[in-house]
């Protein structure tokens, strides 16, 4: 026998498809407005600078990939190949070291006691809050007096040694949620301690270890202040500088060139991102383990 809906819950269900609509349609108009500039920048690529300027609509009077063909092969000497693949030169490496690290240094805070351990760890933390600008010139001035201005080495050497302390936060925070009673059974069944990191926990840690390497790769590659500080050859410029070249006040900048590089320059972020979505919300979200 078919039961027909209450008065009161047929009420209750128009009231619940009223607000998700409401909801959906707020969500959208929202979505629209932070995504607008990207769209506004795709649809300015293919715009000459007077359109660009005078125009605020997005959709370009003829599609034209010339900016990108002329973006990319430049005026000076060098093509963007050159400057993407300077700039994963040092990005990979980055990437490599920042997981090594700071995985070995979370690990020991998360996972053993050792003599004056809340003070190094409340030091470590401390440099979180110390502004990089007040670095800057000790720096410039150790890597100068070793001759390693020019090169890749300052832009890699403190990820070498987990001096990205959000990074180690992140994982320490991640390894305490993991039961200990799985490093004492690695332990009774033989392993010590570097093969209950790698055997146990690091695959425990793939979402964690997955945000961060989304976090690292977006904040180097997009990085400008430290290439411009220690890279002064052209040769040796990431995309960050090279985008730069372009642009030059005293004469007719290409804008429609520096805008289609700046969005070929979005796109392995992008792909990253989209690739390990899944892995990043779980890894930014998790406060246990489930089950």
């Amino acid at each position: 026998m078919e039961v027909t809906p209450s008065l009161s819950e047929r009420r209750r269900a128009q009231k619940q498809k009223i607000s998700s609509i409401i909801r959906y349609i707020i969500l959208t108009v929202v979505a629209i407005v932070m995504l607008y500039p990207i769209i506004w920048l795709v649809g300015a690529t293919f715009k000459e600078n007077n359109e660009i300027f005078t125009s605020i609509g997005f959709i370009p009077k003829k599609i034209d990939f010339q900016a990108y063909i002329d973006g990319w092969y430049t005026k000076g000497d060098y093509t963007f190949t050159l400057y993407f693949i300077n700039t994963f030169k040092y990005v990979i490496p980055k990437i490599l070291f920042t997981i090594v690290s700071a995985t070995v240094t979370a690990y020991g805070f998360a996972r053993f006691d050792f003599p004056f351990k809340k003070v190094m760890f409340s030091l470590l933390m401390a440099t979180m809050f110390l502004p990089q600008v007040v670095t800057r010139i000790p720096l410039y001035l150790f890597w100068k007096n070793l001759g390693m201005l020019d090169t890749y080495v300052p832009l890699v050497a403190n990820s070498f040694f987990a001096q990205e302390p959000f990074f180690v936060f992140m994982l320490i925070q991640f390894l305490r949620s993991i039961p200990k009673d799985l490093d004492e059974a690695a332990t009774v069944d033989g392993c010590n301690s570097f093969e209950v990191l790698w055997r146990i926990l690091v695959p425990a840690l793939k979402p964690a270890l997955i945000s961060c390497i989304i976090f690292q790769f977006v904040w180097s590659f997009s990085d400008f202040l430290g290439p411009l500080i220690y890279i002064t050859s052209q040769e040796n410029y990431p995309v960050s500088l090279a985008l730069k070249l372009n642009v030059d006040p005293s004469t007719n900048t290409p804008w429609n060139q520096v805008f289609a590089m700046s969005l070929i320059s979005l796109l392995p972020a992008i792909i990253l991102f989209f690739s390990a979505q899944k892995y990043f919300v779980e890894g930014v979200t998790s406060s246990g383990i489930k089950g």
